[in-house]
């Protein structure tokens, strides 16, 4: 028996995209890729992204070629070329067959002090090159306690896509990541993801109109894993998630596919 498209399908993508951070060497990406690509082609109502390291990204590309899976990375330079020592620009990582990019990770803003507009900066130069930027947003524990997590949220969003068109708005992705929730083992609530991801829904209509916003996929990143996939993906507006520790593990972000794959047709 046939499965109806969901309604948000006509919209935007559902996507499940991993984060692997500064772990794991070339080897362990292609043998990781080998064993996904059997899962990967039962994801019918998903999109799948790795965001491995800038060493992984040749081995990567070459061994998910002509499957379903993506190649992203974890960041980029604002700038295309220069003296910018250890950089990596948006064009070379088109070059080396990169399609996404993460752009604002919480960790980097809090451990190499990334503003709002640098990201803003850093999503402009990868819209240009033909990436596809994840940004990411979200609020710490002490927003979170003053209650200002949604003023947050909205600054954050407005601030990181200022310049951006919505035919470009179209290749992005907005993944939302208390920064409370990652690498804790701490998650946010279904209800609390859903509330912010709404926010960051609304905020994008007021700049990009209904029609805008309802086509950009939103991902929860804040500890997503195996327990609490099926829930925060049922969510109205929760497209997706940017998984961290699950992501390394074929068994578990396999479980979290197939979570997204059971969800997403009952949305």
């Amino acid at each position: 028996m046939s499965v109806a498209m969901p309604m948000n399908a006509k919209y935007r993508k559902t996507i499940i995209a991993g984060n692997w951070k500064m772990n794991l060497s070339p080897r362990d990406a292609r043998e990781f890729i080998r064993e996904l690509k059997p899962l990967a082609v039962q994801a019918k109502w998903c999109d799948i992204v790795l965001c491995v390291p800038y060493l992984q990204i040749p081995e990567a590309v070459r061994t998910a070629r002509g499957s379903r899976i993506a190649i992203g990375a974890q960041n980029c330079h604002q700038e295309t070329a220069g003296a910018y020592t250890g950089e990596i620009s948006a064009p070379m990582l088109v070059e080396a067959g990169v399609k996404y990019v993460i752009v604002g990770h919480s960790e980097r803003r809090r451990d190499f002090g990334e503003t709002d507009s640098l990201v803003n900066r850093k999503v402009l130069s990868a819209l240009k090159a033909g990436l596809r930027p994840i940004v990411c947003v979200g609020e710490t524990l002490e927003m979170r306690d003053n209650d200002i997590t949604l003023d947050v949220v909205r600054m954050q969003v407005k601030t990181a896509l200022r310049g951006v068109t919505r035919e470009e708005l179209r290749r992005g992705t907005i993944a939302y990541e208390p920064g409370w929730a990652i690498g804790t083992g701490y998650t946010a609530t279904a209800k609390q993801a859903n509330e912010v991801s709404a926010v960051i829904r609304a905020a994008l209509r007021t700049v990009y109109g209904a029609q805008g916003a309802r086509g950009v996929s939103i991902l929860y990143g804040g500890s997503m894993n195996t327990g609490n996939a099926r829930d925060l993906l049922a969510q109205p507006d929760v497209d997706g998630g940017l998984i961290g520790g699950a992501s390394m593990r074929t068994e578990s972000f396999g479980k979290i596919i197939e979570a997204a794959n059971q969800n997403v047709p009952q949305k």
